[in-house]
């Protein structure tokens, strides 16, 4: 008797999981649709079906100049962060004490602090600097926030990793370097990769500081379509924010790739 109560909570629960996901896919699928809308005007569903806004996307010299942006500031804030959030996750977790309990939540601050406050902060800064509207402004304003993301992914990583392997290559006379390269790093690659796609992501479609950072040499995709907005409601914009989708669902696929590499590579072995 007390197994059917369990069954439709189960059930309930599988439905209420099943609506939230499509919830939050539902409005992706509409921007995709739309990207390939006939029409001039941005509606769902479309009137007809065309690859028109994909050539004029193709031919805006503006938008192909925001996309190199984009990935130019997205690969700066990917090394630099990720090399920042490696290293002190490593330091803290090698040498464990009261030195972790405080910086934890030092490094979590700037994703507490709204973007706005750092976007007028940082501009404020970077004017007396130089740095106003320039590609080395805007990843270290994107660092702020990747950078906390990498840090609690290789602390995780860390944590799990068996430091006596370590203890034991230095007692065989290696030096930290090579300790790091050959012992270390093949057992955290996976959360590496991850942390990097993690920070390239965030970095990609971050828009508040962009906003505040850069002109109009230097302005990535999402302040460009927020601008684009302003003026218009063309699907070029449902093209642009494909792309955006289609990459992160790449880099995803590349995380969860990267995470089960080796599950895989034991299975297949």
């Amino acid at each position: 008797m007390r197994l059917e109560p369990d069954r439709l909570g189960i059930a309930a629960f599988r439905l209420g999981y099943a609506a939230i996901f499509v919830a939050m896919l539902l409005p992706l699928f509409i921007v995709i649709v739309t990207s390939f809308s006939a029409s001039g005007n941005l509606q769902f569903p479309p009137q007809g079906f065309s690859l028109k806004w994909y050539g004029e996307f193709f031919a805006d010299i503006q938008w192909l100049r925001a996309f190199d942006n984009s990935f130019i500031v997205g690969i700066g804030t990917t090394v630099l962060a990720t090399f920042m959030g490696i290293t002190a996750a490593f330091g803290l977790e090698a040498r464990q004490g009261r030195l972790g309990e405080l910086v934890t939540p030092v490094v979590i601050l700037p994703l507490l602090i709204p973007p706005v406050i750092l976007g007028v902060t940082l501009l404020v800064y970077f004017s007396a600097l130089g740095l106003q509207s320039s590609y080395i402004g805007i990843i270290l304003a994107h660092s702020l926030w990747a950078t906390p993301l990498v840090f609690f992914v290789m602390q995780s990583v860390f944590q799990r990793f068996d430091w006596q392997l370590r203890d034991a290559g230095m007692d065989l006379g290696a030096n930290p370097i090579r300790v790091f390269i050959h012992v270390i790093l093949p057992n955290v690659k996976n959360g590496i990769v991850v942390s990097a796609l993690l920070a390239f992501i965030i970095s990609l479609q971050e828009f508040v500081m962009a906003l505040f950072l850069s002109n109009f040499q230097t302005q990535t995709i999402p302040v460009l379509a927020w601008g684009s907005l302003r003026q218009s409601l063309t699907p070029t914009v449902s093209v642009v924010s494909t792309f955006l989708i289609l990459i992160s669902v790449g880099g995803l696929i590349v995380a969860a790739l990267a995470m089960n590499l080796d599950f895989v590579a034991k299975r297949l072995g």
